[in-house]
């Protein structure tokens, strides 16, 4: 299980991590590329420790809303087959400049 995490991790997170190291690198003392990197650490383990702290109301919750997951199911199926055709058909790229014509504040997102 952990390979395969690995394998999923590794094309997300290794650039990020590449660019803080290069960053700490250029920094200008050790203190500073220390709290570069103490930031990304933490960015990285708080999630999980939230996660874990919270995963028993989670999980709570889940049984509750077990009775729906053949629909969450078949709606999230379709919505990938949607997707999947938009980007066959060149659907999706004339949405997405749909989206920046008429909500131009999209465009300062990332």
């Amino acid at each position: 299980m952990g390979v395969a995490f690995g394998f999923g991790w590794t094309p997300c997170i290794g650039p990020v991590l590449a660019a803080v190291l290069a960053a700490a690198a250029a920094a200008r003392g050790a203190a500073d590329g220390v709290a570069l990197l103490a930031a990304y650490a933490a960015g990285l383990g708080v999630p999980f420790l939230l996660a874990a702290l919270y995963l028993p109301a989670l999980l709570a919750r889940v049984r509750r809303t077990a009775r729906f997951g053949l629909w969450l199911q078949r709606i999230a199926g379709a919505g990938m087959v949607a997707m999947g055709m938009a980007m066959i058909t060149g659907d999706l790229t004339r949405f997405g400049a749909w989206m920046l014509r008429t909500f131009p504040a999209l465009a300062l997102i990332g």
